[in-house]
Parts: C-alpha cells; sequence; structure tokens
C-alpha cells in the first residue's frame, strides 16, 4: 500500500530528485535528470517497482523529521522500544549523481536493516547486482547503480541486503552513484564531509534571500524547494519531480509534471527577482529565450527541461498507480494543446524581467512582435484553457485577459524603450479584446465574470483579473467575481477550481494555487484578517517538512504531482503581497512587480 503523499520528503541535486518516506525508503528516483525513467518507483505500486529503504528492523513508535536549517538534508529520527536513530538523506551537488544516506544511532541499541532493490525502466526491469572493485554494482543494460559502504552486504536476487546493529554512537554510510554510460566512479569522499558539504552549499545559497518577513521559514522552505526543481544545466524548472500521482483517487486524472510550464516560469521570474536570485532568473531568462528562439509556429504548452517539445504521451501497463490510480502516464499530450493564453504569459515575462533590468536579446524584440502580430488575428479563437482539460475547445474568459495582457505589456515596452512596432494595430487589438471580453466573458444575472462566453460558470482563474492589472480590485465586476468564487468555490477554507462536475474524473481536491490567489484578492481588496487567515490556513496544510502538492482534499490529503513548484510560488507571491500592502498602504494595490536593478 502506498504511503501518504504528504508522508515523503524531497532531496535533489539540481539535475534530479528522490522522494524519501517516513518509513525510510526512497521510493522515487529518476536519475540522470527528472524526465528519465525511474529506477526506484515504488511510489507509484509496491516495494518491488523499487526502492531503497533503511530502517529499525523493529517496530517504530515514532517518527520526527526536519530539514537542516537553511539546506535540502533531511533527518529522519525513529524511535524504537531499544533505542533512537536518526538518517540523514541528501544528494550532494557534485558532479556525480549521488544519494547519500547516513545512520547514527542516539541513544540505546537498534537493530537496522537495508534494502536495496532497483526495478529499472519504471519498475519493468530487475536488476543484476555483483560485486566490484569499486563497490557493489546493480545494471541494466547501459544503466548502473554502485553502492560503497563502510557496511557489508549481501547480495540476493536483483537486490542488496544489509542487517545490522549499532550503538549509540555508532553510524554507518551508504552511498549510491548512479553512472552514465563509460563513466567511472570517482574517488570515494568521506560522507560526513559530504553531508557537511552540501548542508554548506545550501545555507550560502539561501543567506542570498531578501526576505525578512514574519513568514521567512515557509518562503525559505519554498525556494529551496524551488530550486531544488531546477535543473541546473538549462536554468529551467519542471513543475514537480514526479509523474501520475492523482488529482482523484482511482480516477485517470494522472498526469506526468516532470516538465516546464511558461504560466510557471512568469512567477518564478517574479519570485526569484523580488528575491534577490538574480543568476537563477538570469538562467530562467536564457531557458526561456532558447524556447522563443528555437520555435518557429506556435509556442508549446510546457518544454523539456532542456527546451525540447516533450516525447508523446505513454501509458505504463505494468504499474499498478498510486493507490490503484491509473494509468501511470509518462510524456504528457497537453503539449500539443491550443492554449491562447500562452503569449501572455511569456510577453508578461519579457515585460517584467526589462523593467526588472534583466538584459535581452536585440532580437527577441523581433520574435515578440511576430508573435503579438499573430495574436491580433487569433485572439477570437476558441482554445483549451488554463486548465488543460482535454474536451472541446472553448471562449475560455482567462485566456482571452491574457491575450489582453500580450497586448498591454508589448504597447508599454515599445512605448518606454523606443523600438519599432505597429502600435496603433496593437492598440486597437487590445482595445477591441478588452470590450469583448466586458461584453461576452460576464454574467449578466451577476454581474461577475464567467469561465467562458459558452457557459455561465465560476471559475477561480478569474481571481487573477486584478493581479494582471486587467481591472482595479474596487471594480465592481472584479468584487462581483470574488463573491461567486467565495460562495461557489470555497468551501471547507479552501478553492476549487470550478464546479466538480468539471472535473476529468471524479472529485477532485481544492486546487492550492487558487487558495492562495483568494488571499490575494482579499489582501487587496482590504480584507487583512480574512487574507492572513486563510494564508495560516495554506500554511498549517504544509507537510511536517513544508512542502506542499498541487490539491488538497481533507479527505485524502494531498492530491497531484508533489511537491507542486505552483504552490510553493503562489505561497511566496501571498507572503510578499501581503507585507507589501502593510508597508505601502493598506487594502491598497501595490506594484505587481518590486523593479530592481539587475547587474
Amino acid at each position: 500500500m502506498s504511503q501518504p503523499i504528504e508522508d515523503y520528503a524531497l532531496i535533489g541535486d539540481l539535475r534530479c530528485a528522490a522522494l524519501v518516506g517516513r518509513n525510510g525508503s526512497i521510493d522515487w528516483f529518476c536519475p540522470p535528470r527528472f524526465d528519465a525513467p525511474a529506477c526506484f518507483a515504488a511510489l507509484l505500486g509496491r516495494a518491488e517497482h523499487g526502492h531503497w529503504q533503511l530502517s529499525p528492523v523493529g517496530e517504530v513508535l515514532e517518527v520526527r523529521r526536519y530539514y537542516q536549517p537553511d539546506t535540502l538534508v533531511l533527518c529522519t529520527e525513529m524511535i524504537t522500544a531499544s533505542g533512537r536513530v536518526k538518517i540523514t538523506d541528501c544528494m550532494p551537488l557534485g558532479d556525480d549523481i549521488t544519494l547519500l544516506r547516513r545512520v547514527e544511532v542516539l541513544a540505546g541499541q537498534v537493530a537496522m536493516r537495508m534494502s536495496l532493490l532497483p526495478r529499472f525502466g519504471y519498475g519493468a526491469h530487475a536488476a543484476h547486482c555483483e560485486h566490484t572493485e569499486a563497490g557493489l554494482s546493480a545494471w541494466y543494460g547501459e544503466e548502473r547503480l554502485l553502492l560503497r559502504s563502510d557496511q557489508p552486504a549481501e547480495l540476493g536476487e536483483g537486490q542488496i541486503r544489509a542487517l545490522f546493529s549499532l550503538s549509540e554512537g555508532e553510524s554507518r554510510s551508504f552511498q549510491l552513484c548512479y553512472l552514465s554510460p563509460g563513466q567511472m566512479p570517482a574517488a570515494l569522499i568521506d560522507s560526513a564531509q559530504q553531508l557537511e558539504d552540501c548542508a554548506k552549499a545550501w545555507r550560502g545559497w539561501v543567506a542570498q534571500c531578501s526576505y525578512h518577513g514574519r513568514w521567512r521559514e515557509a518562503v525559505v522552505r519554498s525556494l529551496i524547494t524551488l530550486k531544488a526543481l531546477t535543473y541546473a544545466p538549462s536554468g529551467g524548472m519542471v513543475a514537480a519531480p514526479t509523474t501520475s500521482l492523482p488529482e482523484v483517487v482511482g480516477g485517470e486524472a494522472n498526469w506526468d509534471y516532470r516538465f516546464c510550464w511558461i504560466r510557471d516560469a512568469v512567477l518564478a521570474l517574479d519570485i526569484l527577482l523580488d528575491s534577490n536570485y538574480f543568476d537563477e532568473a538570469r538562467s530562467w531568462r536564457d531557458w526561456l529565450l532558447r524556447v522563443l528562439d528555437g520555435e518557429d509556429g506556435e509556442l508549446a504548452v510546457l518544454y523539456s527541461v532542456s527546451g525540447e517539445a516533450p516525447l508523446g504521451e505513454e501509458q505504463l501497463s505494468w504499474m499498478p498507480g498510486y493507490k490503484g490510480s491509473r494509468p501511470v502516464r509518462i510524456g504528457n499530450a497537453a503539449s500539443t494543446q491550443h492554449q491562447l493564453d500562452l503569449q501572455g504569459q511569456l510577453i508578461d515575462l519579457l515585460h517584467l524581467a526589462r523593467r526588472s533590468g534583466v538584459d535581452m536579446y536585440p532580437e527577441t524584440w523581433q520574435r515578440q512582435c511576430s508573435l503579438v502580430n499573430d495574436l491580433v488575428e487569433r485572439w477570437r479563437d476558441p482554445d483549451d484553457g488554463i486548465w488543460e482539460l482535454r474536451g472541446e475547445r472553448r471562449h475560455f474568459t482567462h485566456s482571452k485577459i491574457y491575450a489582453w495582457v500580450a497586448f498591454d505589456r508589448s504597447i508599454r515596452d515599445a512605448e518606454t524603450f523606443g523600438w519599432d512596432a505597429p502600435l496603433e494595430r496593437w492598440r486597437q487589438a487590445r482595445d477591441e479584446l478588452r470590450a469583448d471580453i466586458c461584453r461576452n466573458g460576464i454574467d449578466t444575472a451577476r454581474g461577475a465574470f464567467k469561465q467562458s462566453y459558452e457557459e455561465a460558470e465560476p471559475d477561480a482563474s478569474l481571481l487573477m483579473i486584478p493581479l494582471l492589472g486587467f481591472l482595479p480590485i474596487k471594480d465592481e465586476r472584479v468584487q462581483a467575481t470574488i463573491a461567486w468564487v467565495e460562495q461557489e468555490l470555497y468551501r471547507n477554507e479552501l478553492v476549487y477550481r470550478f464546479r466538480q462536475t468539471d472535473a476529468f474524473a471524479g472529485e477532485e481536491g481544492a486546487f492550492l494555487p487558487c487558495s492562495f490567489w483568494l488571499v490575494d484578492n482579499w489582501v487587496m481588496s482590504g480584507r487583512d484578517r480574512e487574507a492572513e487567515a486563510l494564508f495560516e490556513r495554506l500554511l498549517a496544510l504544509r507537510n511536517d517538512v513544508g512542502l506542499l502538492a498541487e490539491e488538497y482534499d481533507p479527505r485524502h490529503g494531498f492530491l497531484g504531482n508533489f511537491p507542486q513548484a505552483f504552490s510553493h510560488l503562489a505561497l511566496i507571491k501571498s507572503a510578499y503581497l501581503i507585507e507589501a500592502c502593510e508597508r505601502v498602504h493598506r487594502g491598497g494595490e501595490p506594484e505587481r512587480h518590486s523593479y530592481k536593478p539587475v547587474d
């Protein structure tokens, strides 16, 4: 039986990541990069689909977990009848991809077990295990894992095992390296030194953070999580390190999120600049510009970590899925959808970068002009919308508003920097689109914005209207939209994306980013106490090590892929916005971005 999603913690090395359960089992690991086939896939099946467990032999009476302060070094303390043990897990930030595990007994005497059972190709292929001069090797085809330890181990049928007992003050270390074809293992480094160096590197990165407000712990943990979801060789940030964790337990809404969405990039660049992470902002910019320069036509909804279109979507028939939620998918067919909001998201990002002093290549403006000119002809088309529901295309109001953002930001940049552009044509399109949205995107009975021109349904994505500057927060239509969301989509002090009848299959959980958007709308409306109460409620939903999934359901806990970049981005943005309103003018409308000069 799968552990609850919230029972997992994240470790990573800025190329790939692993999920560690409260029971000491690493159940998800996809080296050498986020979207590679998993060699530990028990997360989506059973133990025999691949795991690496390190835990006491006897019953564990109590578990306490925490990250070392300002790091991604995870500590799990387990109490048994005979003693207390601490397991420290991390992925060192070096050239090799390594899982490092160290167990030490803090009190008493504890019998321990270690079980390493790789299953390559998402649980499809058993490993061949053998002794080598460098250590214990587990391999299939060209993929190889090498285990080195100061604890002797035995080889079994496709697995490596050890039983041992430690007394207070004693410890053992295990280093599991992923070796690419032809790669030789690096010299063995003292595990204590590796742990110290890893923690030091993370603390040095956190020291750059400019946020020192009331919620620093939550903001810093979210920033570390976002950094851990970044593929360092390219600068791209994945939406989550997992695939197929369900939006509905037992349902079919199981998607692969190990890709980079342009939507997330806009929020990420905003947050990185506000938090003083200019190097990461430049890397994100470079990833996006490579995507932009490489496109010869429409933008795609999502890309691989290196900037290419992802491979087609597949189903893994042999995987049972998380709590029986099938199918298990790899790849994401949403990459072929038409989403009208894409141009607006990308252009909003370019606008933000320019206003923040991040340099752009001269040819980027020409490419942007091409996108905007194309949008002049296409903004009247229906699309698949932000929620990627895979149904009939509609005229989604949120998508139209982002098309307006594309015109608005492009016009403003052309005027500010004196660049050549067909401004009259763009202004006419912007004004026509605004009028069209305000005419066809309104439910006349409520005076509120509706999900699409075709259907008078509430949609939490429309909470973005004042955040994007389409209309001010005090506008009656904006306030009516907030009230409609509160009435129809706000339950259990959380916000759902839309009416549940619209879900892909079954009843999904509350969508956490939408809940943070309501916080933002309330604080901008001057409803400070309500905003802070909801914000604190959302913080309380984080698991014991401060991580959030995509959704939350009171019956099932976390739902969707985990940890989710979108949720952590929204958390940080709300923390900044609350304090900006406090500093500038309570109940007012602060600047959407803080513009800092960048060298």
